[in-house]
């Protein structure tokens, strides 16, 4: 799995109500999770069931992690505590002390569902799998923010020797802070393999020129549907797009570039937690 447009035929997610809990248990750990609000329980699961109907009608295998009292509200976002490779799954650890837990319940799911582990993160290292990027089959782009460090950076460069001939290190800007999360994947979604959608002014100018002499057209995300998480758009399929809706310049841009494009209602699910469709999902096989 060294990709991020192909086919999806395989995918990790969580369900709200494994994540979420109840309404009361939002209520009381949302602002511990940084949310900008508190999401709407009944909500969040309607708007889960709208992700899911397109998630269904292009993967053929569905796996949900259970729910467990160890894991918050972010683990939800079942992108982020590991990172799939043509070997297996590379376990990481949050950058985000209160994601830890997460990586532990995800091991153990993974080793009863017989999926292969190429490796695990140790001792000071942090990463977040927001922060790994498959720019093609042998290349791997890794975001050096808040959430992921130099550690892990060396461990995951000695993990992938094998199967990565590239590892090419994006330094991330402070951008609104340490508490605020920005992952590489915050501006970047690669959508085909020479189609990109990007936020421009948080891109550092090597990768935007880089892209650009690789041949990638870019779709560029206005300001304000960048604070709507416009920039984080999910291949299903070579251009074939789940993107959170109220983002139609992005959505025009896709269209125009001859992508087709699914949207679906992601307040509470996705804006309020700050996790897009590509947060929500994690590909274990692309083929």
């Amino acid at each position: 799995m060294t990709s991020m447009y192909k086919k999806l035929n395989t995918v990790i997610l969580k369900h709200p109500k494994e994540a979420f809990i109840s309404q009361e248990h939002l209520r009381s750990e949302w602002k511990k999770f940084n949310y900008i609000n508190e999401p709407d329980y009944m909500k969040a699961q309607q708007e889960y069931e709208q992700f899911l109907a397109i998630i269904k009608k292009h993967v053929t295998h569905i796996k949900f992690l259970p729910v467990s009292e160890k894991v918050g509200l972010d683990s939800l976002y079942a992108h982020d505590p590991v990172k799939f490779t043509k070997k297996g799954a590379i376990i990481l650890k949050s950058g985000k002390t209160l994601r830890q837990p997460e990586a532990e319940i995800y091991k153990e799911f993974l080793q009863e569902k017989n999926i292969p582990i190429l490796g695990e993160l140790s001792n000071d290292a942090v990463a977040d799998g927001g922060d790994l990027v498959w720019l093609d089959d042998r290349t791997l782009l890794i975001g050096r923010g808040y959430r992921t460090n130099d550690e892990a950076i060396r461990q995951i460069k000695e993990m992938t020797k094998d199967i990565v001939d590239e590892c090419i290190v994006v330094q991330l800007p402070h951008d609104q802070g340490e508490e605020e999360c920005l992952h590489l994947m915050s501006f970047i979604s690669i959508v085909d393999e020479n189609l990109a959608v990007v936020y421009s002014r948080l891109m550092p100018v090597f990768l935007r020129q880089m892209l650009l002499q690789r041949g990638f057209q870019l779709v560029e995300v206005p300001d304000d549907e960048y604070q709507r998480l416009g920039c984080n758009v999910l291949a299903v399929a070579p251009r074939i797009c789940v993107i959170v809706s109220g983002n139609p310049q992005t959505k025009q841009g896709l269209l125009d570039a001859g992508a087709t494009v699914y949207e679906y209602e992601g307040n509470e699910i996705s804006y309020l937690g700050t996790g897009g469709p590509t947060c929500l999902t994690c590909p274990v096989e692309r083929v």
